[in-house]
């Protein structure tokens, strides 16, 4: 069984949104297309509340790009993005829904952050995805989404640890790229943990 992964296709991850990705918008007909090729398909969605601690505004002289530590974790400060129940936190109008499963929400908790659509960043809590596919005899995932050097990056990594056979789809992500090469850098990474990336 294979299934595909969907990470924060989500308003404020798109050009004019909050934390926009360069160029964020054009994997989504790429992803539109590719999702009848799988068993299953599911998605993740950034959830947070609006005191969430990776947000800059919610400390004191931070800015986005600032670097604190949070609940014992280092942590890059964002702007505000995702908040529950905003236009900004869902899914873009434009991704096709109706063969996603189930969306799996994380970022919820405010003192830790969650990039992987598995676990938040201690691995302290799961979302149930993983569990979720391995019910559903899933062995194959292919990871897509936004973006490729923090949410698709996590998450496929997290996934092959989890013990399924992994491909991050170049096509079907883009990168913040805070610095210029975190994108081939975040590939790079996925290939050594034995992520394929094609």
């Amino acid at each position: 069984m294979k299934a595909l992964i969907i990470v924060d296709i989500q308003n404020d991850f798109l050009p004019g949104g909050a934390l926009a990705v360069p160029q964020g918008d054009e994997i989504i007909p790429f992803i539109n297309k590719i999702q009848s090729q799988y068993d299953v398909v599911v998605a993740t969605q950034d959830w947070h509340p609006r005191d969430h601690g990776s947000f800059a505004v919610n400390h004191e002289g931070k800015k986005p790009g600032d670097m604190i530590e949070l609940d014992g974790l280092p942590q890059i400060m964002w702007p505000v993005h995702c908040v529950q129940h905003t236009h900004g936190a869902a899914l873009a109008s434009e991704l096709e829904i109706k063969s996603i499963e189930k969306v799996f929400t994380k970022g919820e908790d405010p003192s830790i952050d969650s990039y992987s659509g598995l676990f938040d960043n201690g691995k302290r809590r799961s979302t149930g995805l993983g569990e979720y596919l391995k019910e559903k005899r899933v062995t194959r995932v292919d990871v897509v989404g936004l973006a490729a050097d923090y949410c698709v990056k996590f998450t496929a990594l997290d996934t092959i640890e989890f013990g399924f056979d992994t491909t991050v789809l170049k096509s079907g992500t883009r990168a913040v790229n805070l610095q210029p090469d975190d994108f081939e850098k975040s590939m790079k990474e996925l290939n050594a943990a034995g992520v394929r990336v094609k």
